[in-house]
Order: C-alpha cells, then sequence, then structure tokens
C-alpha cells in the first residue's frame, strides 16, 4: 500500500465539454514524474474509487489520474442521458487530456473502461505511449455469451432464482440481489471482505449512466451498449499495448484474447488467482507487471 508520505494528491475540478468533471491527481513526493498514466473506471456509471490501488504506481515514480466519467461519482449529471456514450466518452477524454495538459500519456481502462480506452485509442492513439486493458472488451455480444457461460455454471438454485426475477423484470429484489452477488463474489471481486473503495463504487453507482449504457446489472446488458463491437477494427492499433485479466473474470480470458489476437505485437497476462480486479486480488503482482510495461514504453 502506498503511504500518503510518498505522494502529492491534487483534487479539483474541471470544466470539460460544456460539464465540470471531477478528477484525482498523484504525484512521487521526490523527484519528477517519469510519465503520467490515466485510469479509466468502468461501469458504465462507476466511480474512480475501485481504481485507487492504481495510486501504487506513483511508487514507481508516475503521475496518476483519475477523473469520474459524465454523470458518475462526483462530476456533474446531465438530464440528457442521450450525453452518455461511448463515442461522447472517447471526445471526453481527449477533451481532459488536453484541459490537463498531460502530453502523451499511458492509458489504463479497467472493464467498461478497457472499452473506452479501445475506441480512445482508434481515434487518438498519437497521444499515446502505450495502452493497457485490465478486464476490457473490445465486443459487448462476445463478452455476454461468455456471461452468460458463467452463470449456467453457477448452482442450479441460483440459477433458477435469477431466471425467476429476471421473467418478471424485478431486478432490485433482495432475493434477486443476493443471488446476483453469488456471481459478484467468483466473478467480480474474489475476495472474503470487499474494500470499502469497492463498497463506495457500488454503492454511488449512477443509475442514469448504467441503465443508459448498460442495464440493470453486469451480465443483461440492454443499453445503448448492446451491439458496441470494434473487433474487426483493433488491427489499426499500433501502440504498445498490455492486456490484461483474470482466471475468474466475468470478461473471461477469451474475451481478453479477442483483443490480444487483433493488435499486433500485444502482450496478454493473466492473474491466476484473480476475477474481475486484479489490482485489489494481485495487487504487488499487478502493480509490477504494470509499472514494468510502462517503463519500457516511456521513451516512445
Amino acid at each position: 500500500m502506498t503511504k500518503k508520505s510518498e505522494v502529492h494528491e491534487t483534487i479539483g475540478r474541471v470544466k470539460v465539454l460544456g460539464f465540470n468533471l471531477f478528477f484525482r491527481i498523484f504525484v512521487p513526493a521526490q523527484g519528477k514524474p517519469k510519465g503520467t498514466v490515466v485510469c479509466l473506471h468502468g461501469g458504465p456509471g462507476a466511480s474512480h474509487d475501485y481504481l485507487l490501488p492504481h495510486v501504487d504506481l506513483a511508487k514507481f515514480g508516475y503521475k496518476v489520474v483519475f477523473y469520474d466519467q459524465l454523470g458518475c461519482g462526483r462530476s456533474e449529471v446531465p438530464k440528457n442521458v442521450v450525453l452518455f456514450s461511448v463515442e461522447r466518452g472517447v471526445e471526453e477524454l481527449e477533451e481532459f487530456r488536453k484541459m490537463m495538459r498531460l502530453g502523451r500519456i499511458h492509458l489504463m481502462g479497467s472493464s467498461y473502461g478497457g472499452m473506452l480506452a479501445l475506441s480512445y485509442a482508434l481515434k487518438y492513439q498519437r497521444y499515446l505511449k502505450s495502452l493497457v486493458t485490465t478486464g476490457g472488451l473490445a465486443s459487448v455480444p462476445l463478452c455476454v455469451d461468455e456471461m452468460n457461460r458463467l452463470k449456467r455454471a453457477l448452482p442450479k438454485v441460483v440459477q433458477r432464482t435469477m431466471q425467476k426475477y429476471e421473467d418478471a423484470g424485478d431486478y432490485h429484489n433482495m432475493a434477486y440481489e443476493k443471488a446476483v452477488m453469488v456471481f459478484y463474489k467468483r466473478h467480480l471481486l474474489r475476495l472474503e471482505k470487499w474494500p470499502k473503495e469497492q463498497d463506495y463504487t457500488m454503492r454511488h453507482l449512477s443509475k442514469p449512466v448504467y441503465y443508459t449504457m448498460n442495464g440493470p446489472n453486469e451480465f443483461m446488458i440492454i443499453g445503448n451498449t448492446k451491439y458496441y463491437d470494434i473487433t474487426d477494427k483493433l488491427h489499426r492499433i499500433r501502440v504498445p499495448t498490455l492486456v490484461m485479466g483474470g482466471r475468474y473474470d466475468e470478461v473471461t480470458p477469451k474475451v481478453a484474447r479477442s483483443i490480444h489476437s487483433n493488435i499486433n505485437g500485444s502482450k496478454l497476462v493473466t492473474f491466476e488467482k484473480s476475477s474481475h480486479m486484479p489490482f485489489w486480488e494481485e495487487r504487488e503482482k499487478y502493480m509490477e507487471t504494470l509499472s514494468q510495461f510502462m517503463d519500457k514504453n516511456n521513451d516512445n
């Protein structure tokens, strides 16, 4: 765990494309940062909080930047839900990068943030030193197929409970939420006790964003990303790319391989004891893997 004495933190808000976004920046307490990494949270509709283990990267000499995407966390929530889209998220990231004068960056995207990072790279890869996905995806249909496969491996009683309430559209029934938690404990975060940052993110999930883009939960994707698939475009990405995920990830190793196989020269790393959040589950190994990859690509 990075001690506060090892880093300096800046918190603020910046107007991006007409709306105020909340950000946090961590820099090493000593010396000039050797690079900047922007960390994109998932959801869509989560906040940056669950990604805070990445502050550890400041210990390795990096400037670490987080922001809550439009409508998420502590950022402004617009009334117009049409603004919640991958395409706008790409432009938001680019405008944020410019407004914060970050220069060329290392970009890490977690879960949906990985899809956003890949989409950004397809348009703005000239501003990237490297690209990293952690539990990321390029194809929502493939991801949903894989999640459904994982659901079929759950205990029969859990499957029956899920099916009952999904058929009724009763996604907030306590019995259904308890059944979903069985899935989450296997494939979202395999820790007996979830860290407070993860709990905070789950409690403060932006319903306007999540329901518009995703749906009622992780595997019921019925929002505007339902058919999103950029797999056939990934070959255009030429920046150094690291694809990471967990052995038990809800965004399965098959999804990770589909990204890796379509980006020439990319590196694939699977964390054998992790699910969707290896930065919590195998924190030390994850941070060493990520920092070493960025170290190799600082001069690009």
